[in-house]
């Protein structure tokens, strides 16, 4: 039987169009009524859907209990079937997460700036929403609530992707928070979610330029490269972090490892977690071996440079290839180098972080400054976890991303990160000679 959805017009069409572009339109229709919600009524949407959560965690639960199984038969690592597990504590923190929100300052309508020109003209720069946003992610459920709760409260519609493995407890999310805006008042379709797995789809997604404003994907390095490189779309890269942390000449022991141990092993899988320690020549003889036994206490694998491996010797460790170096593990596996001093940490860090974040435990205020002005990325830690590069720890409810980019927005984008802005001018009859 031929396949409908091949041919539009005289124009041959992947499998998926007509469906990926209704998705698309809905959301542009719907856009527009999210834009001009008022607070109060944006508010609602999240309050009622932060409460429907509650209220089918039953529902969901089960939902992902199928994934779970599933993610396990296929032979999904332990650490990233943890990322896919919901519990009720998990639905919980979700439910408060979206209410959190809820009790945000609106961004939408803020003035940035404004001037009256000597002809009487005013100008207002004001944020504005976005428009219609897509996100693909992989398989985090938290995701959908996540970043449901930015889009309605910065006044966006979105159209959700997420990975194959979390469909169905993505199902019951998105349905409860569609119900929730329905409930309000608000477009059902601001909150839209592509509930078919088929990997093409996402590749027609990236055609959607009339419809979609911009693309934020979510997850590891090849789903990123995958949407920066062929979407028409522009797009906010985020999420990618080879992140470090530094132990400089003069450091205090028990902060020094409790903060690589968070750093690495308090939740392996995520883009804030340290992929690599390195530590001054100095330090070295004093701070790996204790570092090391409580790392691998923990299960972590060393992967070592020579240095390390004199001090720490062939036995417990592995020896660090250049491709260590480069790698965001997700795992617990640690690359480990000794550097000469804070200026080749730099340097190193420089040469193959990612722009995420980045660490350094020192007790010299001289040192701690230099490692703040000289280190690219968008979050720098002086003597604290890298673990808090996160939306919910830095104030803002939650987030839609990472982003290790440097234009429009870096770093956790938070609620004014989903505006632009638009300048409105008011006259009265000026004409520009």
């Amino acid at each position: 039987m031929e396949n409908i959805e091949a041919k539009v017009g005289n124009e041959e069409r992947p499998d998926g169009y007509l469906y990926i572009e209704s998705i698309c339109k809905r959301a542009k229709a719907a856009s527009s009524g999210i834009a001009c919600a008022g607070t109060a009524k944006k508010n609602d949407a999240l309050r009622r859907a932060a409460s429907k959560l509650i209220e089918n965690t039953g529902k969901i639960l089960e939902a992902n209990a199928v994934d779970v199984s599933h993610a396990s038969e296929s032979g999904v690592r332990p650490q990233m079937v943890d990322r896919l597990r919901l519990t009720e504590k998990r639905i919980k923190e979700m439910s408060e997460g979206m209410a959190a929100v809820a009790a945000l300052p609106d961004p939408v309508g803020e003035v940035l700036w404004g001037t009256v020109r000597p002809n009487g003209m005013e100008i207002i720069k004001k944020r504005v929403p976005l428009g219609v946003i897509g996100i693909i992610f992989e398989a985090r459920p938290n995701v959908t609530c996540d970043c449901s709760a930015l889009t309605i409260k910065s006044g966006n519609a979105v159209i959700l992707r997420g990975g194959k493995e979390a469909i169905n407890s993505n199902r019951a999310i998105a349905e409860c928070i569609r119900e929730a805006l329905d409930e309000a008042g608000l477009p059902r379709d601001s909150v839209i979610l592509i509930d078919r797995t088929e990997r093409e789809l996402v590749n027609v997604l990236f055609g959607m330029r009339n419809y979609v404003d911009v693309l934020i994907p979510r997850g590891g390095k090849g789903l990123i490269n995958n949407v920066t490189e062929n979407s028409k779309i522009p797009v906010i890269r985020t999420g990618e972090g080879n992140c470090h942390t530094y132990i400089d000449d003069s450091y205090d022991m028990e902060k020094a490892v409790n903060i690589v141990l968070n750093a690495k092993t308090q939740r392996p899988s995520v883009c804030n977690a340290m992929e690599t320690m390195l530590v001054s020549e100095k330090a070295a003889p004093s701070f790996l071996p204790p570092a090391a036994e409580a790392l691998r206490e923990k299960g972590v694998t060393l992967r070592c440079c020579k240095k390390a491996i004199e001090i720490l010797g062939k036995a417990e460790v592995e020896e660090a290839t250049e491709l260590d170096f480069e790698t965001e593990y997700n795992d617990l596996i640690l690359a480990v180098k000794v550097v000469k001093d804070v200026d080749e940490a730099i340097a190193h860090i420089n040469r193959y972080g990612t722009g995420h974040s980045e660490a350094i435990v020192t007790e010299s205020i001289e040192n701690a400054e230099k490692f703040k002005q000289q280190v690219d990325a968008a979050c720098v830690y002086v003597n604290c976890s890298t673990r808090f590069t996160d939306g919910y720890q830095f104030g803002f409810g939650a987030e839609i991303g990472i982003s290790n980019q440097k234009l429009h927005a870096r770093g956790p984008m938070g609620l004014p990160e989903l505006t632009s802005i638009k300048y409105v001018v008011s006259g009265n009859g000026q004409v520009r000679s």
